[in-house]
């Protein structure tokens, strides 16, 4: 077993395609955007059998003045299991970054789709995961919506709202201006430009993701950023202008981008986390016909020596403060607070 750095390796997402559990996550392109981001520093623990990846388990040195020193796998990442062949030792990777993390005097380790092999593990935390199989065809695919969502995309196009697919800046930029009004609407603050810009520029450009925009001729209703390795796509963000909500953009956006990543041939759309406390966003990602699992991460504390549970912090005082701020402030805030999150 080795530490690699995925952004020194050429071949890297290469090794990463061909492994049948990797995701877009595991690949070069989202680790080059939490570097040139935040700064954070790859510790990729891997394994190879001959000119093949055995297996990996991708960890991200958050380093903070703030907040301390930990290993995550990965920041800002909705899961990212370990990859491992079906005759390894998944427990290596664990035992082996637990060792880096002592040496570099980590906080904590924090491992984002625990699928079971780590030695005296429990979930820290846990979250809704739902996933649509993109395979049955588009009347399936349509006659698997909920009612509600049905009519919601039905009258969508009755009010003459169209979609458009993009990958370039000005869409990107489109996307975020909706981001911050849906975020201080929940009282939290958004990422800093220079993050979405990151992906546009590492992701989207290179073929790895669209973002998809709900417009009533020049006016842009929603909007909504997935990522793509080929084989399946992930829902990563969304946003609306809440004064159009009774035109049910954002369901237009949802079914559009099934097939759209459908007529490419990805075999399913992964409609990232809910926190368990969401019970309207659960609703609505079952209400695209999605099947729904469960995500468990699990965080091991260095200082007590054991596994620890951690809280979901979505939702406390500070969303009212978030929520009367002016834009130019919640970005500001955001633009201060993300470097020392994960």
């Amino acid at each position: 077993m080795m530490t690699v750095d995925p952004l020194e390796r050429a071949d890297w997402d290469t090794w990463v395609a061909a492994h049948p559990r990797g995701t877009i996550f595991h690949g070069s392109a989202w680790a080059r955007v939490l570097r040139d981001t935040y700064g954070h520093r790859p510790f990729y623990f891997a394994r190879f059998e001959g000119q093949q990846l055995a297996g990996v388990l991708p960890v991200m040195e958050v380093s903070s003045w703030l907040t301390g020193r930990r290993g995550v796998s990965l920041p800002f990442t909705d899961f990212c299991p370990a990859l491992q062949s079906a005759g390894g030792e998944p427990e290596d990777f664990y035992q082996r970054a637990m060792e880096c993390g002592l040496q570099r005097r980590w906080k904590y380790l924090e491992c984002r789709g625990l699928d079971g092999p780590w030695q005296g593990s429990r979930p820290s935390l846990s979250f809704y995961g739902h996933t649509v199989d993109l395979r049955v065809g588009q009347q399936r695919l349509f006659q698997g919506l909920e009612g509600a969502v049905r009519r919601g995309v039905r009258k969508a196009e009755r009010e003459g709202v169209k979609i458009d697919f993009d990958t370039g800046e000005q869409s990107m930029r489109t996307f975020f201006r909706l981001h911050c009004g849906t975020r201080r609407r929940h009282g939290l603050p958004p990422q800093p430009w220079r993050f979405f810009l990151n992906i546009q520029r590492h992701l989207l450009s290179t073929g790895q993701g669209f973002i998809a925009t709900a417009r009533l001729a020049t006016q842009a209703l929603a909007a909504s950023v997935f990522f793509h390795d080929g084989r399946h796509a992930l829902y990563k963000f969304g946003a609306s202008d809440y004064a159009f909500q009774q035109m049910r953009p954002n369901n237009l956006v949802m079914w559009a981008a099934m097939n759209h990543c459908a007529e490419r041939g990805l075999a399913t759309l992964n409609l990232g986390r809910t926190s368990l406390s969401n019970e309207g966003l659960r609703r609505f990602k079952l209400g695209l016909g999605a099947a729904e699992e469960e995500i468990c991460y699990a965080k091991y504390d260095f200082a007590s020596k054991q596994f620890v549970r951690d809280v979901d912090r979505v939702e406390g005082w500070f969303n009212r403060v978030f929520a009367h701020l002016p834009l130019p402030l919640l970005r500001l805030s955001g633009a201060v607070l993300y470097p020392h999150q994960s």
